[in-house]
Parts: C-alpha cells; structure tokens; sequence
C-alpha cells in the first residue's frame, strides 16, 4: 500500500496537487480552484482489493480521476477537486468493509478500531504499524466544505454489455445483509449409522441452501448466496456435527430484503427442527439501500448523452464507497461495461475506449457542474 501511495502521488504532484494519508491510510490529494478556500468536489474510489483479483476493480476509479484532472491541463474550477483513494473498501482482512470511507463520515468507531484478523492484529494496531496515528482519525472526517463526491467504477456485472453500452449512471446502491448460519447435528460413523437415526449437520445445511436459491428466484431484483461451508469434524467416513455457511442477500429494498432475511432464518429453524438439528443465526452487517443524489444523477446522465451514448440508470448490486458518502454528502456515481460480466478474478477486464469514453463524462460532468452556481455555492452536509 505504501507503493500504491507513492506511485499514486508521483502521478498527482505534477499536476499541482497537494497529497497526504489520512489517519485510516486514505490518500488524498487536492487540486486547488480558482479562488483560495472554494469548495471541494472528491472523486475517488479503493485501492485494496480481494484474492486472486482482476486489475479494475475500485483501482480503475482512481486511475480516472487522476487522468480527469490530467485532462484539464492545469484550468481551474470554481471548486477544488480531492481525488481519493480508499483502504480496506472490500474488507478481507478484518471482515468489516468501508473502513477508509467510513473515517470521512465519522462512522470508524472504537468498537471498529478493535476488530482484528486472523492473526489477532487489530484495526487500531495495523493504523500504527503502517506509520499513521488512530487518535488522529476524527481529522479524516469530511467538513461542511466538500460539494460531494463522485464514483468511478465498473460495473462487475452483464448488463451493460448485454445492452451495448459503455456507461450508465447508478440512482442506487442495493442494501445489504451478510449473515453466518450455524446447523448443529451430531457426529457418528458413516457406516454403521442408519439414514433414518442421523443427525447430519451438511445434509441440513444443503435442504436450506435449496430454500435459499427458491426464495431469491421468487421474488424480482433479490439476490441470496451462500459463498462460504465449512464442515466438521471434516472426515469422509464421519457424518458432520456441525456445519456453519455464510448468506449475503442483496436488494433496492430494504423491507424486501429484510423479509427474505426473516423468511430464511425461518426456513433453516423449520429444516432442523424435523431433522432433529439445531441452528444458530448471527447477523454480521445489515447495510441499508442507498439512493444517489438526484442532482448528481441528472448531471451525469447529461453528461453521458454529451459522449455520443444512451443514458441508462440502473441500481449497483455490489457496495461501494459511494454508499457510505452518500450518508453525509450528495453522491454520484457512473459504471463502466465489464467484458463479460466477470470481476473479482484474474480475467477481469474493461475496453480502452470505454475507458476514454468514461474520460469524457467526466469532464462534460466537470464543465456542467462549473457552469452551475447553485452547485457549488451550496452547502450539503448531512448530520
């Protein structure tokens, strides 16, 4: 990460920006506006990324708003431009996304800073091993003078190529809960057991994940996966005693979400209790629906039909940045077509001209936004 940095501000510094990492390891570099002290417009996206990853993915978002501003060749806006690159977006090491998005809106808390990894090192120990201070993280938090904060990122998913499109513009980020299911059984021997005398933790958990893909299929826009069994005792000769699996479930809509939630929490204690089972349920995040900023929204559709494309809205399955922003500031966020659909692996990929394409959105999006006093002489802070 600190490479990343490095490389990142050798990119920005030429082009007159002044960059710093906050205390929860954002770098941040502002370019300056036309009159000292004018308001800041951030654009950004991550830098961490997951296992055996593509090379897209949050860094694309960075690497565009830095040719964005490469682009302007040193004009000034009335408004400032903060380019951001977030840590721990996907949050692999410490089980908790949004890390570096949540210190600008004041949402990095002790109990956060206490979460630790799989090697017990804690949020608040890895800040200070990597050089930073966590007692300085309030100071990340964003004030009343930021406009709002645009997104970069591609879509990891097949609709745009489906529709032949480079861009579309997100009116909402779907809500989120991730859950662990534990079914309990009871272990014995694989041969001498009968089937009908069983207690088989994974034959349990495999009716619910049946019921999990019915009750996604039923109902339009909701999406349920389990990405994650783990089985013991975990021997081929013995039946399992215990079988704990993940469940994410995504929608626009919170209530519809949170009803399929309850339906399968219902579902798993219905299956262990007629097969002689018990089931535990720990929620693990519940990260509400997010709409994007009307205003923003409308400026960057403008934007993208000035590029020679058709506007589509659409609503991000995935979370991002932009839906911790968007509790505090007005937020606005584009994807780019994904070849194939396919992200978080090796073969991830985006076209050049899509790229370009995007490029030009962005300053459209700039020039419309200068030329629109309402923006930025407008103060949107929530809370």
């Amino acid at each position: 990460m600190h490479d990343c940095h490095q490389e990142i501000a050798g990119w920005m510094e030429p082009l007159g920006s002044r960059v710093r990492i906050d205390a929860a390891g954002n770098l941040r570099g502002i370019c300056s506006a036309a009159q000292p002290n004018a308001s800041r417009l951030l654009i950004g996206s991550h830098i961490d990324t997951v296992p055996n990853a593509g090379a897209y993915d949050g860094v694309l978002g960075v690497v565009l708003a830095v040719a964005v501003l490469e682009e302007l060749q040193g004009k000034k806006l009335p408004f400032a431009i903060e380019v951001i690159a977030f840590s721990e977006e996907e949050g692999v090491r410490f089980g908790t996304p949004f890390i570096g998005s949540r210190a600008l809106v004041g949402r990095l808390d002790q109990k956060l800073l206490e979460a630790q990894d799989a090697q017990g090192v804690s949020v608040r120990t890895a800040i200070k091993n990597f050089g930073l201070n966590p007692e300085e993280i309030p100071e990340a938090e964003v004030d009343t003078n930021v406009l709002g904060y645009l997104e970069f990122h591609i879509e990891q998913g097949p609709v745009l190529e489906k529709l032949n499109e480079p861009l579309a513009v997100v009116e909402a980020i779907a809500g989120q809960s991730r859950s662990e299911f534990t079914f309990l059984g009871r272990a014995n021997h694989a041969g001498t057991t009968p089937m009908n005398l069983r207690h088989d933790a994974i034959a349990g958990a495999a009716e619910w994940i049946n019921s999990v893909e019915r009750v996604a299929q039923a109902v339009p826009g909701l999406v349920a996966t389990v990405g994650k069994i783990d089985a013991k005792p975990g021997a081929a000769n013995v039946i399992a005693s215990e079988t704990r699996l993940t469940l994410d479930v995504r929608h626009s809509s919170d209530d519809i979400r949170n009803r399929a939630v309850e339906d399968l929490i219902g579902h798993a204690q219905r299956i262990a209790a007629r097969r002689g089972l018990s089931v535990r349920e720990k929620s693990l995040l519940s990260q509400p629906a997010v709409a994007m900023d009307p205003f923003l929204t409308e400026e960057v559709e403008k934007a993208i039909v000035k590029t020679g494309c058709q506007p589509h809205r659409m609503v991000s399955g995935a979370g991002h940045d932009a839906m911790i922003l968007a509790e505090k500031i007005p937020t606005g966020m584009i994807f780019l077509r994904t070849p194939g659909g396919i992200s978080h692996d090796p073969t991830e990929s985006v076209a050049a001209e899509d790229v370009e394409t995007a490029i030009q959105c962005g300053l459209h999006l700039l020039d419309q936004l200068a030329s629109s006093p309402g923006f930025y002489n407008r103060n949107l802070i929530k809370g």
